[in-house]
């Protein structure tokens, strides 16, 4: 289901705000409106509006998955046996359903989708593969690659 999404005029207070709740979305409403020099009412009505808005889609906690024993990041290449928007939706929709996957990107090039999974490790992604990821609908092919570093992950958006 695609979501109709056009730019929304956002200014420098907005703005402060976004980076702020970006950086710490636990950041009370007090200290959020000091450190952007407005009042609490008034942070709190435009914290409001920018959900309102869509601007801010949730808050929510980073879990660290090594204490999770989910210490494994695999990325997952998948090329599908037809490129109808039944298929698509059909992958889309199970992927959407499976709790192991992480992100699923629809892309350009030599793949369909990128799925992003965690993991215990090597052995639990075998089981993983063998039992759900192949059984996907309309997967003809996958390409596993099992991430060595994470560089950079789920920053910020720069704005």
């Amino acid at each position: 289901m695609e979501e109709n999404i056009t730019r929304v005029d956002l200014d420098r207070t907005d703005m402060r705000l976004l980076r702020l709740l970006q950086a710490d979305g636990r950041m009370a409403n007090a200290d959020l409106a000091t450190r952007v020099n407005i009042s609490p009412a008034t942070c709190h009505r435009r914290v409001q509006r920018l959900l309102a808005l869509g601007c801010i889609t949730g808050v929510r906690a980073t879990l660290n998955p090594q204490k999770m024993n989910l210490g494994t990041l695999v990325m997952v290449g998948v090329v599908l046996d037809r490129s109808t928007p039944e298929s698509f939706a059909a992958f889309e929709e199970a992927a959407r359903n499976l709790s192991i996957v992480i992100d699923c990107h629809l892309v350009a090039g030599d793949f369909d989708y990128f799925l992003k999974i965690r993991v215990r490790d090597m052995a639990d992604f075998n089981r993983l593969h063998g039992h759900k990821l192949i059984s996907l609908p309309g997967v003809r092919q996958t390409r596993t690659f099992f991430v060595m570093k994470e560089v950079v992950d789920n920053r910020s958006l720069d704005i």
